[in-house]
This record gives C-alpha cells, sequence and structure tokens, in this order.
C-alpha cells in the first residue's frame, strides 16, 4: 500500500518535458511510482484533477541564515511551494564565528540584507557554535517545513581569520591559507557552495564593505583549490559592476572573465548575479556571450537572474524618501493611519519638502540610504497586489506628476503614500526596466547559459520583496503577461526545479520520477494569485517585515508529508538541513 497518491494531475516533472496526466504515488517519503491511473491503494488520496503537480521549488538565492536558528515554518519561502533553500548568498553569514564576535557579523548582515539586528541578536542562540562545521551540525538538529542547504560566506570567513577590524586588507598568505582551509573544511562538512560580495554597495551598517569585496584573484584561486581538492559546492559571487553603479573597484567584464578563470581552476560551478542596468540595458545580452565564451574554454559558469525587476518598496510602515525629514520624524510614533492623515495637509508636504534630512547614525543603514539616494521618478510606480511589475512609463510617478501638474516625480509620490490608511506602497525600480519592458529579462530567462534565482528569501524583510518570486514566475510569465510573449510552462517550472537542483547536485530532488523524493507542489494553475501585502510583526525584538500569501498551492508535501494544503501551513515539521555533496565524499573516504 501507498502512502499517499495524488490522483488525475497534469504532471509538469520538472524535466522541461510537456506534461501528462495521471497519478502520482509516494511511499516512505520517495516517488514510488507514476502512471495513467495507478490502481494500488494508499492511505491518503488528493484529487488533483484540473491542476498541475511539479516538484517543490529549488531557491538557490535566500538568507534564512538567521532565521533558520529560531523559525520552523520558513515563511516567506514555504508558502509560495519551496521545497528546498539554500542560504549562505552574497558573502554574509554566520559561521564562523570567534566567541563573542557575532556583533560584527550581524552588522555586516543588517547592513547588506537589511535584516534588523534586534532580531538576529536576541533570536540566534549565540555561543551554540564557532566552527562552520558546528554550524551546520546545530541545523541538523532542528526541523523546518522545507529543507535548508547553506554557503559559507567570506565576510565570516574573513573576519574570524582577519579580525573586523582588517576585514578588508590584504590578507597575508598565511592568512590565504587559513581562509582555503577554512573552506575546505566546510565543504566537507556539507557546505553547498561559498559565496562573496564584490559591489561596492554591500556595507555594514557602518558604511563599511563587506569583507571579500577588495579580495585579489589569487585569494579566491587559493580557495577555487580548495573546491577542486573537494570536488563539491558552487561558487556564488556578486561581481562588482553587476548593478551599474558608479565607483565600483572593477568592470563587470573584468570579474566576468575571472569568474570564468575561478570555474575552470576549481573544476566546479560558479554562479554570479547578472542584471539588465538602466545605464545599460544591453548588459546582460554582452555578458552571456563572455560567459559562453569561457564556458568553451573550460569553465562552468551560470548566470543568475531574476523574475522581475529588482526595486525598493516604499511605505509609511517601512521605508521612504521623506523618512529623515524633521517633520515627518515628529510624526514617525504614530499609526500609519493618523501618520498619513497629518501628512495629507499641504502646509506640512511644503515644509518636507523644504527640509534637510537628518543625518543619520549608521550611514550604512537602509534608513540612510532610502532618504539619500535620488531615484528616477520615472522608474517608480504605484504597488498594489495585483501589479504585473511591467507597467507603462504613463503610469510612473513622473508622468502623473507632468499631468497633475506637481512640481516633480517625488510630490507625486508623496500623494500616494499618504492618500490613504498609511499601507499603500510604492516602488522604485532599479534594474531591469530602463525601456519599459522585460523582454529582454524574457531572453535570460530562455538563455542556455542562466539560472533562475535572486528572491533574497528571508532578506530585504521591509525594502525588497522578491520572496514571492517562484509564484510569480508561474502565474505572471507562464499565464498572465499581455504585453509581450509569455513563457512555456514546462519551461518555467524546469527553471524552478530541476535546474537549480542540477546546479547544486540534489540529486534526489526536482524531478518528478521514482526513487526521488517526494518534494511536491499540486497547484491550481488558474487560480494561482499573490494576496495583499502586509506587515507583521512577528520577528524576535517584535521586528517587522513585508509580506505576501500566496493562493492557488492546492498542497505541497515535504518528503512525502503535506506541510501545506490549501495554502494553509499543516504544522508539519519534514524538513531538514541538506548538506553538500563534500559531506558524502568525507563519508566515502577511506580511513
Amino acid at each position: 500500500m501507498h502512502d499517499l497518491i495524488i490522483r488525475g494531475g497534469t504532471i509538469h516533472d520538472g524535466s522541461g518535458a510537456e506534461a501528462v496526466t495521471g497519478d502520482v504515488a509516494i511511499k516512505d517519503g520517495v516517488i514510488a511510482a507514476i502512471g495513467g491511473r495507478i490502481a494500488e491503494p494508499a492511505r491518503q488520496v488528493i484529487d488533483a484533477d484540473g491542476a498541475i503537480v511539479t516538484p517543490a521549488w529549488v531557491d538557490i538565492h535566500t538568507h534564512y541564515d538567521g532565521q533558520v536558528t529560531w523559525d520552523e515554518a520558513m515563511d516567506p519561502s514555504a508558502s509560495h511551494g519551496v521545497g528546498t533553500v539554500v542560504m549562505g548568498n552574497c558573502g554574509v553569514g554566520f559561521a564562523p564565528v570567534r566567541p563573542g564576535g557575532q556583533r560584527a557579523l550581524i552588522e555586516l548582515m543588517e547592513g547588506v540584507e537589511d535584516i534588523p539586528g534586534t532580531a538576529l541578536y536576541e533570536g540566534m542562540p549565540w555561543g551554540a557554535w564557532e566552527t562552520y562545521p558546528e554550524y551546520l551540525d546545530h541545523l541538523a538538529g532542528r526541523k523546518y517545513a522545507l529543507n535548508v542547504a547553506s554557503m559559507i560566506a567570506h565576510g565570516a570567513v574573513r573576519t574570524y581569520v582577519m579580525g573586523p577590524e582588517r576585514g578588508n586588507a590584504d590578507a597575508t598568505p598565511a592568512e590565504v591559507g587559513q581562509i582555503a582551509a577554512i573552506v575546505e573544511d566546510a565543504l566537507r562538512a556539507g557546505a553547498a557552495g561559498f559565496s562573496t560580495s564584490r559591489i561596492m554597495g554591500h556595507r555594514s551598517i557602518h558604511g563599511d564593505q563587506v569583507p571579500g569585496t577588495f579580495a585579489p584573484e589569487a585569494e579566491l584561486m587559493a580557495i577555487a583549490g580548495a573546491f577542486r581538492r573537494v570536488g563539491a559546492g558552487v561558487m556564488q559571487l556578486i561581481p562588482a559592476g553587476t548593478l551599474g553603479m558608479m565607483g565600483e573597484h572593477s568592470a563587470l567584464e573584468t570579474e566576468v572573465e575571472m569568474i570564468c578563470r575561478l570555474s575552470a581552476a576549481a573544476a566546479r560551478p560558479a554562479t554570479f548575479t547578472l542584471f539588465e542596468t538602466m545605464a545599460d540595458p544591453a548588459q546582460g545580452h554582452r555578458i552571456l556571450s563572455l560567459v559562453k565564451e569561457g564556458n568553451r574554454d573550460g569553465a562552468r559558469v551560470f548566470p543568475q537572474v531574476g523574475s522581475r525587476p529588482t526595486g525598493f518598496v516604499f511605505s509609511l510602515g517601512s521605508y521612504h524618501p521623506f523618512m529623515a525629514k524633521p517633520s515627518y520624524l515628529a510624526l514617525a510614533h504614530l499609526p500609519p493611519a493618523e501618520r498619513a492623515k497629518a501628512l495629507r495637509d499641504p502646509a506640512l508636504k511644503a515644509k518636507i519638502f523644504a527640509e534637510t534630512n537628518v543625518v543619520p547614525e549608521h550611514p550604512g543603514s537602509m534608513e540612510a540610504v532610502i532618504p539619500n539616494v535620488p531615484f528616477p521618478m520615472q522608474w517608480s510606480f504605484p504597488l498594489e497586489t495585483n501589479s504585473s511589475y511591467e507597467p507603462l512609463p504613463e503610469e510612473s510617478f513622473e508622468a502623473r506628476a507632468q499631468a497633475a501638474g506637481l512640481s516633480d516625480g517625488y510630490s507625486a509620490l508623496y500623494d500616494h503614500l499618504v492618500s490613504g490608511d498609511g499601507r499603500d506602497f510604492a516602488i522604485a525600480f532599479f534594474t531591469g526596466y530602463a525601456t519599459y519592458t522585460l523582454d529582454g529579462l524574457r531572453e535570460m530567462q530562455l538563455d542556455e547559459t542562466t539560472v533562475v534565482g535572486l528572491s533574497d528569501g528571508g532578506a530585504h524583510v521591509g525594502a525588497i520583496f522578491d520572496a514571492v518570486n517562484p509564484t510569480y514566475q508561474l502565474a505572471y510569465w507562464a499565464r498572465d503577461r499581455k504585453r509581450g510573449a509569455t513563457l512555456p510552462l514546462a519551461h518555467v517550472i524546469n527553471r524552478q526545479t530541476r535546474r537549480n537542483a542540477e546546479l547544486f547536485g540534489f540529486t534526489d530532488r526536482g524531478l518528478i520520477a521514482p526513487g526521488l523524493r517526494a518534494d511536491l507542489n499540486v497547484i491550481d494553475f488558474a487560480g494561482l494569485a499573490l494576496g495583499e501585502m502586509r506587515f507583521q510583526h512577528d520577528l524576535p525584538a517584535g521586528g517587522a517585515r513585508l509580506m505576501q500569501p500566496a493562493h492557488g498551492y492546492l498542497a505541497t508535501l515535504i518528503g512525502g508529508t503535506l506541510t501545506r494544503r490549501f495554502d494553509e501551513d499543516t504544522g508539519a515539521r519534514p524538513g531538514r538541513l541538506l548538506r553538500g555533496q563534500g559531506a558524502a565524499a568525507r563519508e566515502m573516504a577511506p580511513a
């Protein structure tokens, strides 16, 4: 007898092949059989008639490094059909850490990923680990609603070896050796890879770049040597220049050529963040050509692209460009609805626009960044539950201001934020929308060298909200897009399942096939939608995070156990730590 049968669904197996209609049987946590009609009985049956059945999503770019130590529910990812997350991206993480040395790592994570430091101080069991293998061992004792894999972060390793005061200094040859040895030990303990950030904009709350930002190629080559010795893991990089910002220490082309050399030297895959930038919409396609040249010469590089433009989310409940004005700060203690009402006073609006920003306490925090960045209002738009992330130029705040006779787009943005009860949202795109179309992103999604990621699940809890990308990707790109061509549903599913699993060597998942893990979604594809955005004050120390539920996940199974049913958490926690292939290699090595 089977444990469970998913009956009569349209099965998209994750391979990219066309769907078939039939049943999926599960026994002992794995897929036991697939067929048109499975006659053997089961203890439980899920009617999937009219629904699609897919592997659970594999999200390769998240930042749950702290949340996994206090939380089991693993939202927002778990509520959007994700079965496996990879955390530790962008060079920031929490292991290794010297006893009492957590402050430096928290201040990095808070600055780079906008996770409240208070939550990290109070929510994490500091002292439960020092080394990265000890961190993994701690996670191995916990249970989750999904599966968790982790990469070791360059920022944490450099801080551990060199101290926070020398985190971005040139490492000595002895220190480079220590760094490479720590990475090697981490890979053998089960790290899924190693991450580093090289962009100037990734800073601690004090404004200091992430340790590793300026690391020379020789140091990264030493780390590549660790990968070659272990024969496992993925190198993840945020290369200088990828966001198109001024003042970077290296051109993106130079960085990508180096990444190709690192991958070839490591004999391992590498992935890096790639955007179409506002200043250079053709950047993505030019860099893809460069990657293909490197791959022909022995590299295995897979640029990582997102599902939609990246943007800062504004609201009175979180961040916005007016939050550092003295007259606004005088009202900041009021509930959002009362604050919005007071801010609608034309005299107060004029006063706020005439004021100079208060100098922030922490120059690298979002409270400092958002009010002092000159956001182009021609690429800033109202944000609603059903926003397509592909708005027309005339929907921008710049166009609205011109139509209403206002001074500029900031004036229209202000009016939008204060017009209701303080819960209205706006978004300022900073990548991927220079030409007011997602056609370029679609081409990158179709490219044979790219992978899909960049959800940042668990991070940017009040400023950027792309953790819903798995649901958006399915609903918008495979069904709802009207301003251009969609993407084939089988292709979209493959890019979020088997392709990502194969990149990281997670060979037991991401595909609906006998003998593989029963990490599955049953989805009402016609009814799949994003819910209302809201702030939840449920982080440790009362911290708030922006959340957006999904509608249409009829069931999510992790290891054959129902973790969600009809968009609700069942309370089951079958998810566990997923160690990388280096751990298996260590276990099989002769004593």
